[in-house]
């Protein structure tokens, strides 16, 4: 698509964009911005739109992709590292049942057992527990992608057999 026709369709869209990103914000400033961030990039991606694909669609394709990463990215921001004994303690929501003795004595548990892991399988599972991804986990270890992610199917398995009596 030539770039005048290519701006003359992405003008034409702003309008439903714009609607677009409030339904995804529910915030008029946050939907201006992510309106904004998702023109810049159709225009910084152009040469990558081929004129037989649905252009609205590309189009909202980006603005869902921006939103999504950018969720994330203030998700991973908003998270506390603990390196205290009660580390499981920190992102639970107030109903999480730490509230009574008991709560806090299987949490202690499971912290206990987590601890009780090899480094090998222990680092990953915490690192994932965290909100990190897959490939981040592997990226900062330097592990293949496919040994992070049995690493912490073991450990989860290991955490299932020992506290099997609980369910």
């Amino acid at each position: 698509m030539r770039t005048a026709k290519f701006q003359e369709n992405l003008m034409n869209l702003q309008s439903n964009m714009l609607n677009f990103a409030f339904m995804l914000t529910n915030n008029r400033d946050d939907a201006y911005d992510l309106l904004q961030d998702t023109t810049l990039k159709a225009l910084d991606n152009e040469d990558k739109y081929t004129d037989n694909t649905n252009f609205k669609g590309w189009v909202f394709t980006i603005m869902r992709n921006i939103f999504i990463n950018n969720y994330r990215r203030a998700s991973r921001a908003a998270t506390m590292v603990d390196t205290t004994d009660s580390l499981y303690h920190l992102n639970l929501s107030q109903d999480s049942g730490l509230e009574s003795p008991e709560g806090s004595f299987h949490a202690a548990e499971i912290t206990e057992a987590i601890d009780a892991f090899a480094d090998e399988y222990r680092i990953p599972f915490s690192m994932h527990v965290a909100g990190y991804k897959y490939s981040e986990i592997a990226e900062k270890m330097e592990l293949p992608l496919g040994t992070v992610k049995s690493r912490i199917f073991f450990a989860r398995k290991k955490l299932q057999e020992r506290f099997a009596d609980y369910r």
